[in-house]
């Protein structure tokens, strides 16, 4: 990643906005509704360099204040009452709500100034409400597109700009955003539904999160080993070094990257065999109700997404009790789901969600409901997200905060921006998951402490690089998705001893031969090494896919090996050219 210099005035601003950060969030967990405090953090987060946090408090602001206009909106009174404390008790609203263009344009016409001095009647509220809406429509504009989701960002700004449609800024993020489209569509035409709206943001252990563990610690060893034990003999977790994930955009050989990065591996946990293993002997057996189909209607079992057995007298599907079409492939499915997640959701019109996607969108809606998965499991266990056994342990290839920042030089000039990796977008990192919260009958706004947007960007993180798919038989699209966390503490690596299916349960057992023909089996002591995408690929399409799964391009020595052997090829056929130009230039000159 870029080298980060930051001097000491830097620091201290970092420290600075990460305590006003802190206020903030404290602030809003007393007063959940108050839209002011939203637009505050979203500042907050702009200054930090989180724009994809910035447009989450943006937009919750932007609810909050469509929910004080309207007396019918669930969360009305409570919206109000918090915006006429601020009007009463803040003196620099007028600040933080200024914008360019006419001081105010009233809804219904004409222009009038902001004045706050006159009480907290309907008309003050009305003008508060405006402007803020309109600070909203900024934040959002340019954080989104900062992000690179052009579409979402053109949206909000033609939505702000019809509210007021001389606002400066929203019209110099219009200028912006139209640019990016043009150089990204590469034409002059820009029309928005053409424009990409899958962006980028980054992928790290936030400053503020106390949730992940130490994960090779002993007390967390003796956990995991506890749960490996009820689903393998025959292996154990241990911390392990792996050769760090590099940025696939610098240099153009594994030797330039390495150069430019000087740690090579960093310590994580890994699965080793206790004993030797013979090929085609099974390592583990896991079941997880950690799983997600984006399939409607489709005969799956709702918690392991086994296909249903045939519907017979003497069938062992059965049904949710309390809810309409939800199925089970036994008793033992349902138990699970009752004890893990389904009250959460049960009959709660959530099923349509992320199904039959276009599909292009196939894979989003597949974390976003295993997102929503998350979401019923913490729900109904009563704990934080990040708390939960199937995901606290997951690493989620997190970066340094510091790595994420945009970089300074010594003398304050801007230096080359980061590469964030983590898959972004307005409709899966914000909409959506605040969708499915709704539908779950869980406030959006009093519920931050274990909803918010950072907690669903450090889960989404977690899945990226561990989630298991299996593709339709039909057409070839990923339909059913699992997080099994004792499968995926086997590493990855391109040249795996084991190999791995799951119907309900993730059983991975040792190859009967490496993917080269040797032998397979593993001995004792050695590391499971797992497979997490198709390892017949070319080493720079398996590489293409870890930089976007798993956060940096795959270092394990076959991947090496493939390159420096691609790499050399390429000198070989480059100099080959040379000495056949040079043939021709001299035959030209004979002749």
């Amino acid at each position: 990643m870029s080298s980060v210099v930051m001097d000491s005035d830097d620091e201290l601003d970092i420290v600075q906005l990460l305590t006003k950060r802190r206020e903030l969030t404290q602030a809003l967990l007393d007063s959940p509704y108050d839209l002011i405090l939203y637009l505050k953090r979203a500042i907050v987060y702009s200054d930090l360099g989180y724009p994809d946090l910035a447009a989450g408090d943006g937009y919750r602001a932007l609810l909050l204040c469509d929910e004080v206009r309207d007396e019918d909106f669930e969360y009305h009174d409570q919206a109000l009452s918090a915006l006429r404390t601020q009007i009463q008790e803040n003196s620099e609203l007028p600040i933080l709500l200024r914008h360019h263009g006419a001081d105010h344009v009233d809804p219904h016409g004409g222009v009038v100034a902001m004045d706050l001095d006159g009480g907290v009647g309907d008309t003050t509220v009305a003008n508060l409400v405006h402007r803020a809406s309109i600070r909203c429509y900024q934040i959002l504009s340019i954080s989104l597109l900062l992000c690179g989701s052009l579409k979402s960002a053109l949206d909000f700004c033609t939505r702000g700009l019809a509210t007021d449609h001389n606002d400066e800024e929203l019209l110099q993020a219009k200028e912006y955003i139209l640019e990016m489209g043009r150089r990204k569509l590469k034409s002059s035409d820009v029309d928005i539904n053409d424009l990409p709206d899958q962006g980028l943001a980054r992928r790290e252990v936030y400053p503020w999160n106390d949730h992940e563990p130490d994960r090779c610690s002993d007390e967390t060893l003796r956990f995991l080993n506890r749960e490996l034990s009820a689903v393998s003999s025959n292996c154990e977790i241990k911390a392990t070094e792996l050769p760090t994930l590099l940025d696939g955009s610098i240099g153009s050989s594994d030797t330039d990257r390495t150069s430019i990065n000087s740690v090579t591996t960093n310590l994580q946990l890994g699965v080793f065999a206790k004993c030797d293993i013979a090929p085609g002997e099974t390592v583990l057996d896991e079941y997880s109700v950690l799983t997600a189909n984006n399939r409607l209607k489709d005969t799956l079992c709702d918690a392991c997404s086994t296909e249903l057995p045939p519907l017979a007298p003497d069938s062992s599907v059965v049904g949710c009790p309390d809810c309409d079409d939800i199925m089970f492939c036994n008793e033992e499915c349902l138990g699970r789901a009752q004890e893990s997640y389904h009250p959460a959701v049960c009959d709660m019109d959530i099923d349509a969600i992320g199904k039959d996607p276009d599909p292009k969108e196939s894979p989003n809606a597949l974390y976003l409901l295993l997102l929503a998965r998350t979401f019923a499991m913490a729900a109904t266990q009563e704990c934080h997200p990040l708390d939960l056994k199937e995901v606290k342990f997951i690493w989620g290839d997190f970066l340094p905060s510091a790595a994420n920042a945009f970089p300074t030089t010594p003398k304050g000039s801007a230096g080359p921006p980061p590469i964030w990796t983590l898959p972004f977008s307005f409709a899966a990192n914000i909409s959506g998951p605040l969708h499915v919260l709704e539908k779950m009958d869980i406030d959006i706004y009093a519920s931050i402490a274990n909803y918010d947007l950072w907690i669903f960007n450090t889960l989404y993180s977690k899945f990226r690089g561990t989630a298991s798919a299996r593709v339709s038989l039909r057409d070839g699209r990923p339909e059913v998705a699992a997080v099994h966390p004792l499968w995926c503490l086997a590493n990855h690596d391109c040249d795996p001893n084991v190999q791995w299916e799951w119907g309900g349960r993730m059983r991975l057992w040792s190859r009967e031969k490496r993917y080269d023909g040797r032998s397979g089996g593993i001995k004792s002591g050695e590391e499971i090494l797992n497979h997490y995408c198709d390892i017949d690929l070319k080493v720079q399409d398996r590489r293409e896919w870890a930089n976007g799964s798993l956060g940096g391009w795959c270092m394990c020595n076959r991947c090496k090996r493939e390159s420096a052997e691609e790499e050399e090829k390429k000198r070989l056929n480059g100099h080959g050219a040379e000495l056949e130009q040079e043939g021709i230039e001299e035959h030209d000159m004979l002749n």
